[in-house]
């Protein structure tokens, strides 16, 4: 029998579809080519010797000839810092100048390195560049909204394989993160607690979704989740805006982002995926309901007609069984290091 799920932090209502689910290892994704990718391509903007092909380069981590990791313009911005985000209202019909900006974070030097094999260290370095970016970004007043993604293969949106991922900033607060504001607002006037510490609680309590923990931060997925292998990193520390992460909290959120990297890699043969980090607005850094998380959403499975048309998903994997996979993959010694396992699926972004 199928069965209804709702998702408290979002609001939505998820079919759980027991008569379609599919065992977790039949979402792996089908090898499709052998083909070896280097760690170098002379024609790639982001290789080492190539920087004069990228934007502005706004900072690194590291000597300019020995770079870890860096910070450029995006070369073809959605937004762009030079416009004013000046509002235009006429009946019905609004709009503001499309200001902004859009950077490009280059996470490596090596052309061919997968996310889900990096070292602590090295997801690390990328985690200190994402939290320098958002603290300079906010500084600007105009802006309202940072978002942090990252977008893994091409089911997923990218159009560069060497391993990058993207800030945009904009001058407005979008619709979604109003609703889920709106939502943990209620909830704590009701019940005097954070709906996303609640959550967290819930869910080490039952146990059954979780994948991974550490002292600071716990991998689990929702009893809601929209889509299978959906799956939420929350940090134990009540904070409401990425930019207060701490040092140590970096490297245990290095630790839990490669594990849980990891077991995707290897129990779904390096599926497409997106990530996000989900902030508070800028200008509310310090709440008592809002906790800032990153989402981690698989593309092992595709919208259709259904969803469109009533916003609701159907999930064909039951949350429990895809996490009690996901805990059942073993990682190898190796994932970290940089030589290339010939029994592991291609390396690709």
């Amino acid at each position: 029998m199928s069965e209804l799920r709702q998702n408290l932090i979002t609001r939505d209502w998820v079919i759980i579809a027991h008569e379609r689910s599919q065992r977790p290892n039949q979402f792996a994704k089908k090898i499709e080519s052998d083909r070896i990718i280097p760690p170098y391509q002379a024609d790639c903007p982001f290789c080492p010797g190539n920087e004069h092909d990228t934007a502005e380069e706004i900072c690194c981590l590291g000597d300019r000839e020995n770079w870890k990791v860096r910070a450029v313009f995006n070369k073809y911005p959605a937004v762009s810092p030079e416009k004013e985000p000046t509002r235009k209202i006429q009946k019905t019909y609004r709009s503001i100048a499309g200001f902004g900006v859009h950077e490009v974070i280059i996470e490596h030097p090596l052309h061919n390195v997968n996310p889900a094999l990096l070292t602590i260290s090295e997801i690390a370095n990328i985690f200190s560049m994402y939290r320098e970016r958002y603290r300079q970004l906010k500084r600007d007043p105009r802006i309202k909204t940072i978002v942090i993604f990252k977008n893994h293969g091409p089911k997923a949106g990218t159009s560069l394989e060497h391993p990058h991922s993207q800030i945009a900033a904009t001058p407005i607060v979008p619709g979604q993160m109003r609703d889920r504001i709106s939502e943990a607002m209620r909830y704590f006037d009701e019940t005097g607690e954070c709906l996303y510490c609640r959550t967290m609680k819930d869910e080490l309590s039952a146990s059954q979704r979780i994948i991974s923990e550490n002292k600071h931060f716990v991998a689990f997925i929702p009893y809601a989740a929209l889509s299978p292998f959906h799956l939420w990193i929350f940090p134990k520390r009540h904070s409401s805006s990425f930019e207060q992460i701490s040092d140590e909290e970096i490297i245990d959120m290095a630790r839990i982002l490669k594990t849980v990297l990891a077991k995707l890699y290897y129990g779904l043969n390096n599926p497409d995926y997106n990530y996000t980090i989900r902030s508070i607005p800028t200008d509310q850094d310090y709440t008592d309901y809002y906790h800032w998380y990153l989402a981690i959403i698989p593309r092992v499975s595709q919208a259709a007609g259904f969803e469109l048309g009533s916003g609701m998903f159907i999930n064909s994997s039951l949350p429990e069984e895809s996490a009690e996979f996901l805990r059942s993959i073993e990682i190898p010694i190796s994932s970290g290091n940089r030589d290339l396992d010939k029994k592991s699926p291609p390396y690709s972004i």
